[in-house]
């Protein structure tokens, strides 16, 4: 049977990371709300959807073109940390110890998912290097397969560039137990050790 909450539970569960059972509690939430309140929530996603633009020079998303992070003249324009997603800025900026400029690739080489290098922001990164006094590339890619490819194909295809190219650490979290630890953290916590 084919209902509107089916239909609604439907367009909750092609969203990331939601999967059947919350799709259906979301639409059953919705739909229990005053109709008040699911007038604010489709106006602030359509007011995002219609607002919401790429910078045009780093390619986070934003309200306005270029966004903050690229008018802010007070952050250091020597260096740029290259990230998968817009998500990945957020999460940098909250760590506060960061304040240079970012490059977002918009995904990472998955050549399984068909996704190569033409599909990412590889040729506009080479462009802002062209252009600019950037003296070091920071890549921040996600740890796993996909983002370590990604990290490498740039990591090489920087070499000849005379810029400093740099790789974030990885590793324990802080508080984390040891024996809780994966394999692959554990190697990337020794691999990346500091002097004391």
């Amino acid at each position: 049977m084919d209902t509107p909450l089916d239909r609604l539970t439907e367009q909750f569960r092609r969203l990331p990371g939601i999967g059947i059972k919350t799709a259906r509690k979301l639409a059953y939430y919705m739909v229990q709300e005053p109709q008040e309140k699911v007038n604010e929530f489709i106006h602030a996603l359509q007011e995002a959807k219609q607002k919401m633009c790429f910078c045009s020079q780093c390619f986070n998303l934003s309200s306005q073109d270029p966004c903050p992070i690229c008018s802010d003249r007070k952050r250091d324009r020597s260096m740029i940390c290259v990230v998968e997603t817009p998500q990945d800025v957020l999460a940098v900026e909250r760590s506060g110890n960061y304040g240079g400029l970012y490059h977002v690739l918009q995904g990472a080489l998955s050549p399984l998912d068909g996704i190569g290098a033409d599909n990412l922001r590889i040729k506009e990164l080479l462009q802002r290097l062209e252009n600019t006094e950037i003296k070091e590339v920071i890549i921040a890619t996600d740890p796993d397969v996909e983002g370590e490819a990604t990290a490498l194909y740039l990591a090489r295809l920087l070499k000849p560039v005379p810029i400093r190219v740099t790789r974030i650490a990885r590793g324990l979290p802080a508080g984390g137990d040891l024996e809780y630890a994966d394999e692959a953290t554990l190697a990337g916590a020794v691999a990346n050790r500091l002097e004391m």
